[in-house]
């Protein structure tokens, strides 16, 4: 959207821009429910949640909201990962990234092993809870 078009609306954002600050967001009292749920119930249980639903319904947005309200609790470490046509062994390149593991694709089960094992020794070794949220 031109800068033209933003000032004639009175739009201090593009609003079709991915990078639209979380300011500028609407976010609704559902999401603000399942954001509740996910900081006070799964962080301190552990746990999995989900968000689906078709294409450009907003689930990559809730992920940006979500990934803001957890950033500001203490003892939390979030990490993103935003590649959606990624497959398997991307996914396990970048999470030997984040915990600085090489990982060798001809070797996934050395790998896993090795990826698992740091996964233990975080836990044990640091009062931190790590998240993790794939988009």
């Amino acid at each position: 959207m031109s800068q033209r078009l933003q000032a004639l609306y009175g739009l201090k954002w593009n609003p079709f821009s991915p990078e639209l600050p979380l300011e500028a967001l609407y976010v609704s009292p559902r999401v603000e429910n399942f954001c509740w749920r996910i900081e006070n119930a799964l962080v301190r249980e552990g746990g999995f949640a989900m968000i689906h639903g078709e294409p450009g319904t907003g689930k990559s947005v809730v992920m940006r909201v979500l990934a803001e309200k957890l950033e500001r609790l203490t003892d939390l470490t979030v990490v993103s990962i935003n590649h959606p046509q990624s497959n398997l062994a991307d996914f396990y390149r970048e999470m030997g990234d984040i915990f600085g593991l090489e990982l060798k694709p001809h070797n996934r089960w050395g790998g896993f092993r090795s990826l698992r094992d740091r996964w233990m020794s975080h836990l044990q070794s640091t009062r931190r809870r790590p998240i993790l949220l794939i988009d």
